[in-house]
């Protein structure tokens, strides 16, 4: 098993204020493409075998400014469908529900387009990411890269190290990073998470 780059892209205004950012297709701040173009000496200290990409205008953005090429659009790497609560905080949705929490209580109905997922559903998407990604894996040279969103990557590490969807909830991770999923003695582990440029690297 080959190691799995996970790239939360960069900042944007709604990003920045806490509004959970599902389909809205909002665009990358001018700090958000500066923490982008931070990630390039991160990324190019390695030797990419795959990339692929989430859909929306903030990550395919993001993917461009690290100069990742010949990524492929993957549409399970979209951000959480947060349904009713879409563009609402958490401040915001505990002023009704002071108890709530995203990976244990999922969200509220949205319309048609937008239903809703709960932590369950994300992570069967999520399953379905890594299987794309094994399979790029197996028959490629070097790192796959995966550019997404918070949430989602955060699911998607927790499938990766076999735990439940919600225990994506232990993985804080900010905009404009690069995380690395390896393997030791076999098993998949955390192998670097939340780097940005300074003295920490990817190499661990």
């Amino acid at each position: 098993m080959g190691d799995l780059f996970l790239v939360r892209h960069g900042e944007t205004e709604w990003s920045r204020s806490g509004r959970h950012t599902g389909a809205t297709d909002v665009p990358l701040t001018g700090r958000g493409r500066a923490e982008a173009r931070g990630l390039v000496p991160l990324i190019r200290s390695h030797r990419i075998g795959a990339a692929f990409v989430s859909p929306r205008q903030r990550a395919r953005e993001t993917a461009e400014l690290i100069g990742l090429t010949d990524v492929r659009v993957d549409v399970d790497l979209h951000e959480w469908d947060y349904g009713g609560y879409e563009g609402i905080t958490t401040v915001e949705i505990q002023r009704t529900r002071p108890d709530w929490f995203l990976f244990t209580d999922g969200v509220a109905p949205g319309p048609p387009e937008r239903p809703g997922e709960d932590a369950e559903e994300v992570g069967r998407r999520a399953d379905r990411v890594l299987a794309t990604a094994d399979a790029a894996l197996a028959n490629t040279e070097g790192a796959v890269v995966l550019v997404s969103h918070g949430h989602f990557l955060r699911v998607l590490t927790a499938r990766r190290l076999g735990l439940p969807p919600s225990a994506g909830a232990l993985f804080q991770l900010a905009t404009g990073t690069v995380c690395r999923l390896g393997t030791e003695h076999g098993r998949p582990v955390i192998a670097a998470w939340n780097v940005r440029p300074g003295p920490y690297s990817l190499h661990g």
